[in-house]
């Protein structure tokens, strides 16, 4: 790694995005009052859109890039967009069958961690070098992640009555898996890409754009018979919302980019950002409901072993052989496409 100095602005910029993803896309879904998640996950969608496919298409077309087109490069950045986008549906739908942010996203930024760390190794085939400090690491931050929003002030004292359990479970699972394979399979690709950071960004746009509003646009019809009310102020100022999520969601994912860039690496960066992430949710759901006097020594341990969990990891991370480039497609000028 060049420069620690140079990696952690942008993890710090990811964790400040992605803690607030949580709240602003499900304050946008209540506010819609949606019933199937589908709409706020088009917000979603339309501001990766308009962050990850027109701003990199823009500045590669105008003042190029290092870096080359690949097929291999190409494939998992788009793998890497899928992923991404599979979690946040699964986010929005874990909200829809009444799952409680309170528990919803600690398990899921406790789980993905864990899930980031053994696709990681098994890509670099790097299990010969995993201490169990290491792996200690991990679980502290881990299970300091789910105590931090746990015994968050204010919290929900149970489960909707009308909640779907196993349905909530599935989802939880599914942005667990997806978003912990998120950061491996970028950081591949953007490798393959010769490096690139706006060619990798754009190709997890345009995933982005298929899943989360292409496809959703053409299922709902069949879904509601229709695409339903969009001109009410409480669905307009849901679909904001959402968009907010969504574009706090695609920054997160240009931080990771950017730390990779300046040589950061997937096994310590995403155990940093799904360890600290929660962090500023939390801070977020403290600062707006203005339960900031209702801290207990409870949420205050939680908070030291997730920074301590946190730290540990960057400390205890594995060193991985350096990734060759790849070979490009085709001799490419800088800027244009193959």
């Amino acid at each position: 790694m060049r420069s620690l100095a140079a990696v952690l602005p942008f993890v710090i910029l990811t964790i400040v995005c992605w803690g607030n993803y949580g709240p602003l896309m499900h304050h946008g879904q209540v506010t819609m009052g949606d019933t199937q998640g589908l709409r706020p996950f088009i917000g979603v969608g339309f501001a990766y859109f308009l962050i990850a496919v027109l701003a990199p298409f823009a500045i590669l077309k105008t003042s190029g890039e290092k870096g080359h087109w690949s097929v291999g490069g190409t494939v998992f950045s788009l793998v890497a967009g899928s992923v991404g986008a599979l979690g946040a549906l699964g986010v929005i739908m874990a909200f829809t069958f009444k799952g409680q942010p309170v528990y919803v996203m600690p398990l899921v930024f406790g789980g993905a961690p864990i899930v980031n760390t053994i696709v990681t190794i098994g890509m670099s085939k790097a299990f010969d070098k995993v201490s169990g400090k290491f792996l200690l690491a991990v679980l502290t931050a881990s299970i300091g992640a789910a105590g931090v929003l746990y015994f968050q002030p204010g919290r929900a004292a149970e489960t909707a009555a009308d909640a779907n359990i196993p349905l909530i479970i599935a989802s939880i699972i599914t942005a667990m898996v997806c978003w912990g394979s998120y950061g491996p399979m970028l950081h591949k690709g953007q490798m393959k890409l010769g490096g690139s950071r706006m060619r990798s960004f754009l190709c997890v746009g345009i995933a982005y754009f298929f899943i989360a509003v292409a496809l959703p646009l053409a299922i709902l019809p069949a879904m509601q018979g229709g695409y339903g009310e969009w001109n009410t102020p409480e669905v307009k100022e849901g679909f904001y919302w959402s968009m907010a999520g969504g574009a706090a969601g695609a920054l997160g994912a240009l931080g990771i980019i950017l730390a990779f860039n300046f040589g950061g690496k997937p096994i310590f960066v995403m155990p940093l950002v799904f360890g600290l992430a929660p962090v500023m949710n939390t801070i977020t759901t403290l600062t707006s409901a203005g339960t900031w006097d209702k801290i207990g020594p409870a949420f205050i341990a939680a908070l030291v072993v997730t920074i301590v969990g946190a730290v540990s990891v960057l400390l205890f991370a594995p060193k991985s052989a350096p990734h060759k480039p790849a070979t490009p497609i085709a001799q490419v000028p800088v800027g244009e496409s193959p």
